[in-house]
């Protein structure tokens, strides 16, 4: 089979973040942070998968986390519709992962059995666990289970041929990272287990953590995973938008040929 090409879109950032909110260890805690919402594309062929749906503007509103345009139609330049879409891989069900879920109304979901338990258990009722999660986007995965349209998996599944998930944890209880074959090699979408660059190669652990050593431990996966270390994308870092070449829109970066400027990334 051939490769997958893979396409991070932007939709939101967030620049007024300091190091304390990306790193629990770090010594110089006050300096600028930005941060880059992303949601991914899959496609060989006729072949379209979604990584992640983002949130909308309702939810923008709610946590005062402005959008800089709808994740659904952030998708047109790829030539794609949100009705168009039949296969999301639900990374975890935080907000800025899950908070789309209802824009794509015929899309499967996969996700961890791990983070469904999670998101709906007694680990909900302490308010620091809770607070990354919206309980709307929790009754809408809930409300896709009812109709058939979630696919679960407990640790490694595969999705499609060249297109595994991986439980990782750490952040989410049943967070997953996604390996793709590309022409570049295996390149792992991370997501939030390694929201910046500087966390899995300097193993510095993220502030949002229910499992700091599940955390720690995905930090050797994602490299197990992935071909060279310049194939793991982060799930935040704008770094990101630098290495990588842009494709068809301001908003749009190509990830499966690899970085074109790979020494911006570090961790060789």
């Amino acid at each position: 089979m051939s490769d997958w090409e893979v396409y991070a879109v932007k939709y939101a950032d967030r620049n007024s973040r300091t190091r304390r909110e990306s790193f629990i260890f770090d010594d110089n805690h006050d300096a600028p942070h930005p941060m880059d919402y992303f949601i991914w594309v899959l496609r060989r062929g006729a072949e379209v998968i979604l990584v992640d749906t983002g949130y909308d503007a309702a939810e923008a509103a709610l946590r005062d986390r402005p959008i800089r345009q709808d994740p659904a139609t952030s998708l047109a330049p790829l030539g794609l519709r949100p009705e168009d879409i039949t296969t999301v891989i639900v990374t975890h069900l935080h907000y800025d992962h899950a908070g789309g879920l209802h824009l794509f109304p015929n899309a499967k979901l996969h996700m961890q059995a791990a983070e469904m338990a999670y998101a709906t258990g007694p680990c909900m009722c302490h308010d620091t666990l809770k607070m990354p999660f919206t309980a709307g986007h929790i009754c809408e995965a809930v409300t896709r289970l009812y109709t058939g349209q979630v696919i679960f998996h407990e640790g490694d599944g595969e999705i499609a041929e060249g297109v595994t998930v991986h439980c990782i944890g750490g952040h989410s209880r049943g967070l997953q990272a996604v390996r793709v074959r590309t022409s570049a090699g295996w390149l792992v979408l991370a997501s939030d287990a390694a929201h910046y660059y500087e966390n899995v190669f300097a193993r510095k652990p993220f502030p949002i953590v229910v499992d700091l050593q599940n955390m720690l431990d995905g930090f050797d996966t994602l490299v197990r995973l992935a071909t060279r270390k310049d194939l793991i994308v982060p799930g935040h870092d704008p770094l990101v938008t630098q290495a990588f070449p842009a494709a068809m829109a301001a908003h749009i970066w190509r990830l499966d040929q690899g970085p074109d400027k790979p020494s911006l990334i570090g961790g060789t």
